[in-house]
């Protein structure tokens, strides 16, 4: 039976709480009759009022799924549905909308005499406009609960929305997607979530346990069951009783095992290897994957049934490179986190995250994490820029920053580039001539200083540029090659260059 605001407190009806409901407004009885009449057929739960009770009736807006106008629009509920963006309006009878244009939340018009095809379609749409609405940012990220799923890309939305849904029911779950996309944190975050959270979340990866000790790892072992049995054993299944079980690489799993793991998920009891007493399992299931269970299923790899069974509820964790615009916020959670643990960090310039942003990504987040901390050892409390990057990482290009040292300083640097290559061996036979200031000496006794003295400053100097051009000259004036020549980075050849004002020769 319809209510009145007056006849039930909204939004209670029949008892029920938690239903979104339908909210008539229309000022004319009979209209408003037949509108009854369609809902109670199509099975909605609804409530009815005059235009002037609407103020009562938005006291408890959040349980409305949509409201439907009839008759003449005041200016009053014109102002109402302005206000409530989060609530779908549907239109019935309404001549004059002029009000209305341009508020999307009023999504569509019923038909006189209502219609129940376009009725049911459009009560659909209101559903649709409820779970696709904005998220409030702080929503996930104040909860401890989805603090390990950064991102607020599409994607990442749609696997939060999943886990809620689905957290609260007893259904299997399996969890797919690509290695390093974070399906345990998935499977957390059900358990944390569900009835279930005080119980106990057991992972265990069904790939990494030997065949033969798969079973026993499972459902335990009496004491005495096999070689090496000297005392009786609980299983992975008795530990997560009352909570969750995670089985990680299920694909992984021999078929032997899949064949007991399907009776278990079928009676809902086991037994201990070597033992005879059936244990009662109370106990949520989640598998997870990387593989293609449906072509493990054509050769033969997997079984069918228990596959079925499993993918009650599948969940695909998206691959890094389907949502890279949350890796500026994965650095950030990444970053805080090896910081707490090591109490050191690193920074990122904005280019540096441009690049990271650029590249596949095809160890998905665990990829991004081992960079970072790869980072952290390299430049610890740094700033990196693209040239810091390993060279895979580099998408971007990015002039490299040659700094400018003061005289001093740049007349070492050219002491040690000079003699970082010579070898001082007393036993060489085999020396090249070097040509300094016009004559031939050997490396032997280039070191020699002579009885008059000399500049040491004119003759370092000399002698740099004469191998500098015995280089460009031997390359062909090719830069890159001279300076590998000469063991330096092209920027400082491209420098020294410029200082000794050397120019390719005009033919």
């Amino acid at each position: 039976m319809p209510q009145t605001v007056s006849e039930a407190p909204f939004p209670h009806v029949n008892g029920m709480y938690g239903h979104k409901q339908i909210l008539v407004l229309d000022n004319d009885s009979a209209r408003s009759h037949q509108m009854a009449t369609v809902l109670s057929f199509v099975g909605e739960h609804f409530l009815q009022c005059g235009q002037d009770e609407i103020t009562a009736a938005f006291k408890a807006s959040e349980h409305l799924l949509t409201v439907i106008l009839a008759g003449d629009i005041s200016s009053a509920t014109a102002e109402v549905v302005k206000n409530n963006p989060k609530i779908p309006f549907l239109l019935h009878d309404v001549v004059d909308v002029s009000s209305l244009n341009g508020h999307v939340n009023v999504i569509g018009c019923l038909s006189t005499p209502l219609n129940y095809a376009q009725l049911t379609e459009l009560v659909h749409h209101c559903h649709q406009y409820h779970n696709k609405l904005p998220r409030a940012a702080g929503k996930f990220g104040d909860s401890i609960l989805f603090r390990s799923l950064v991102g607020s890309s599409k994607p990442m939305n749609e696997v939060r929305f999943l886990i809620e849904q689905v957290a609260k029911t007893p259904a299997s779950v399996l969890v797919l997607g690509e290695s390093g996309t974070g399906k345990e944190v998935v499977a957390r975050n059900i358990h944390n979530l569900s009835d279930r959270a005080k119980g106990t979340f057991v992972p265990i990866n069904c790939g990494a346990i030997p065949a033969e000790l798969l079973e026993s790892e499972l459902f335990g072992h009496e004491k005495g069951a096999f070689t090496g049995a000297i005392s009786t054993r609980k299983g992975r299944f008795e530990l997560a009783e009352g909570g969750t079980l995670f089985l990680d690489e299920i694909g992984d799993m021999p078929q032997p095992m899949q064949v007991k793991l399907l009776r278990v998920l079928q009676e809902r009891t086991f037994e201990r290897v070597g033992g005879s007493k059936s244990i009662k399992a109370d106990v949520r299931i989640i598998a997870a994957t990387h593989q293609n269970l449906e072509d493990m299923i054509k050769t033969g790899g997997f079984r069918e049934d228990l596959y079925y069974r499993l993918n009650v509820f599948p969940i695909e964790t998206p691959a890094l490179r389907e949502r890279k615009e949350d890796i500026p916020l994965l650095l950030k959670e990444l970053l805080s986190r090896f910081e707490h643990e090591q109490g050191r960090t690193v920074r990122f310039t904005e280019k540096a995250i441009e690049s990271l942003m650029e590249h596949p990504w095809a160890g998905n987040v665990r990829e991004l994490s081992n960079l970072i901390e790869r980072m952290l050892i390299m430049y610890g409390e740094q700033i990196v820029d693209v040239a810091e990057l390993p060279h895979k990482y580099q998408h971007i290009e990015v002039e490299e920053y040659t700094p400018e040292y003061p005289e001093e300083l740049q007349e070492q640097d050219a002491i040690n580039e000079l003699f970082s290559g010579f070898d001082y061996d007393d036993d060489e036979a085999d020396v090249d001539a070097t040509i300094i200031n016009g004559s031939t000496q050997t490396e032997s006794n280039a070191g020699l200083l002579p009885s008059a003295g000399l500049n040491l400053k004119e003759h370092l100097a000399d002698l740099e540029v004469s191998l500098i051009s015995q280089s460009l000259a031997k390359h062909d004036y090719v830069v890159a090659r001279a300076a590998e020549t000469l063991g330096m980075r092209r920027t400082t050849l491209v420098e020294k260059m410029r200082k000794y004002e050397l120019q390719k020769p005009i033919v």
